[in-house]
């Protein structure tokens, strides 16, 4: 089974266990305390929406992506609810074009963590840079590998991964060891990765 197959599976049987129902507090405080500007941002990895939501109700233009199609139906209901305008499009961020680029700020909560080789997270951190402006930030959470092996939980990257990936695309302004943010009473360890373009 592809990538895709597995996180179109996940979101279809339910088995989401990132999915909180409400933004994540690193999002957040990393957008108040910089402050990040307002701007036109991607949520590459979107799930239901939340973080793309939250972002909106702060002033963004949000376009929101997914590779699972449930997810991107359930963003879109949540959007509703929410009375906040996201575009939300269901999308494979490595092949797919997305065309409301480029954005001033990107954003993605296991994503880069998702990929299993350097040559990947390098394609990754490429495209991310290429959907950028010139000086666009991206903030990215990832699976620290300094946590503890766990059977359940984000895949595990060093800091030695996230700077070989990032570094001939991205000036890493801030990388931070972390929680993400989880309805467990142990959450697993996170990097707090915020990068800006370089040009």
């Amino acid at each position: 089974m592809s990538k895709s197959e597995r996180f179109k599976e996940r979101y279809k049987t339910g088995n989401i266990p990132w999915d909180l129902e409400r933004p994540d507090f690193n999002l957040i405080n990393t957008v108040k305390s910089i402050p990040i500007k307002k701007c036109k941002a991607l949520g590459i990895g979107c799930g239901t929406g939340d973080n793309s939501i939250w972002l909106a109700k702060n002033g963004f233009e949000v376009t929101g992506t997914d590779i699972a199609g449930l997810a991107i139906e359930s963003a879109r209901r949540k959007a509703l609810q929410a009375n906040v305008k996201c575009t939300f499009i269901a999308v494979d961020f490595l092949t797919n074009k997305i065309a409301e680029a480029p954005f001033g700020f990107a954003f993605d909560r296991g994503c880069f963590h998702s990929f299993d080789s350097d040559t990947e997270r390098k394609k990754y951190a490429k495209n991310v840079a290429a959907y950028l402006e010139k000086g666009g930030l991206w903030l990215s959470l990832i699976g620290n590998a300094d946590d503890n092996p766990r059977e359940i939980g984000p895949p595990q990257r060093t800091a030695e991964n996230i700077v070989r990936a990032v570094e001939q695309y991205f000036e890493i302004l801030s990388l931070t060891s972390g929680y993400f943010d989880s309805n467990s009473t142990d959450p697993a360890k996170a990097w707090i990765c915020l990068m800006r373009r370089r040009d």
